[in-house]
């Protein structure tokens, strides 16, 4: 005689909707356009002048928006205050909610003091109401030293480290998750956080109209050597699996082996990392293709960094937990799906063309005594724009 027993294993919805892909992708955008602005805003390199103002733009516009994705993912964004009237030291979350505000406000400082000389020149013109803002934006005549602006920079810097690893470590240690619960996944989270700041620094080089030629060949640079430690890491983590060194990875890769969803999933992943990563190593080494093609590259590094975390987060919450098989999802149309995901991108590219409009950010210095400037005398860029071409030059 035979028993059979059956259990009945509720399924449970998701927990993390695509708003939490878009906090994952912009805060990594954001502290990584503030590692590539670095050399040139507080370091002073003036080689990295122009890609240091692009990047800045691409900073402060992610961190701004950033934080909205994050209380939309709190599905009751009004408890956000609950982190400061109960904290919790031993969250990773908890102590996010402290770092992010002072990364937010660290790096709108160190915009504002990149940004004032340029602002107050634009508040000295006679163009109505956009030099009334700038001098409002101002806010005086008082100069700030350089080492000010240094100081501020790498206060941002320390604290963008703080973001990278609460953001990080806030899914790893999900021990639920075998997908999750490994360390290789903060590391993965940084290197395509990387990949995803210099196309979209590509991208905004294009359609910013700098169109600066040493920005894309520094760019492309970076983006090769971040997508060879990016594979550097994959190849690791697969390898780490499928010799059962570590048991959440072991047991991440035997959950999704008979997934042909997942296989095709890693197959795109692959492919599109390789291409990318073979494209820069290419169009790197050709300056006509990096003028033309640059832009292209840029978006499909924005695709590779976006879909980690789309498979990272979204994905992995269709393996079944106390079950066998898979949950489907399908991203819904309203405010927790593809709404929600327009919605962030229209408000990011609103921030973007607010600043744009109000903001001389094209002749950021990273002097604040200075005054606004343009390309170093020594290596000019002919297809600087206008605005660019008629600003004074210093040094």
């Amino acid at each position: 005689m035979s028993l059979v027993t059956e259990v009945v294993v509720p399924r449970y919805g998701i927990a993390w909707y695509p708003w939490a892909v878009q906090y994952f992708f912009l805060i990594a955008l954001s502290y990584s356009s503030l590692w590539l602005a670095a050399p040139g805003l507080v370091l002073g390199k003036p080689a990295w002048m122009t890609t240091a103002r692009i990047a800045l733009l691409a900073c402060v516009s992610t961190t701004l928006v950033a934080p909205v994705a994050l209380l939309a993912d709190l599905h009751q964004p009004l408890r956000f205050w609950h982190f400061y009237a109960h904290p919790t030291p031993w969250s990773w979350m908890s102590l996010g909610s402290f770092l992010l505000p002072l990364y937010l406000g660290a790096v709108v400082l160190l915009a504002w003091l990149a940004w004032r000389p340029a602002l107050k020149a634009r508040s000295r013109q006679d163009d109505g109401v956009f030099s009334h803002v700038a001098g409002w934006i101002a806010w005086g005549d008082w100069q700030a030293p350089r080492a000010v602006l240094a100081l501020i920079g790498a206060g941002a810097l320390a604290l963008s480290l703080g973001i990278m690893v609460y953001t990080g470590f806030e899914v790893a240690i999900v021990k639920g998750r075998p997908l999750w619960n490994t360390n290789w996944l903060p590391p993965m989270f940084v290197a395509t956080g990387v990949i995803g700041a210099c196309g979209l620094v590509l991208v905004l080089n294009r359609i910013s109209t700098l169109r600066s030629a040493d920005t894309n060949r520094q760019m492309l640079a970076v983006l090769v050597g971040a997508c060879v430690v990016t594979g550097f890491i994959a190849l690791t983590w697969f390898l780490d699996g499928i010799n059962a060194v570590s048991g959440s990875v072991a047991a991440a890769l035997d959950s999704v082996s008979q997934s042909a969803a997942w296989r095709g999933t890693a197959m795109e992943g692959g492919i599109a990392g390789i291409l990318l990563a073979v494209l820069a190593f290419v169009m790197r080494r050709s300056a006509a293709r990096r003028k033309a093609m640059g832009w292209v590259l840029g978006l499909l590094a924005l695709h590779v960094a976006w879909m980690f975390r789309w498979v990272v987060l979204m994905n992995v919450q269709t393996v079944a937990r106390n079950s066998a098989g898979f949950h489907d999802y399908h991203v819904a149309f309203g405010s927790y799906g593809l709404l929600g995901i327009i919605g962030i991108f229209g408000l990011w590219l609103t921030a973007v063309l607010l600043i744009d409009l109000f903001v001389p950010w094209r002749e950021a210095s990273s002097d604040p005594l200075a005054g606004p400037l343009a390309e170093p005398a020594a290596a000019p860029d002919a297809s600087l724009s206008a605005s660019i071409e008629g600003a004074p030059r210093h040094g």
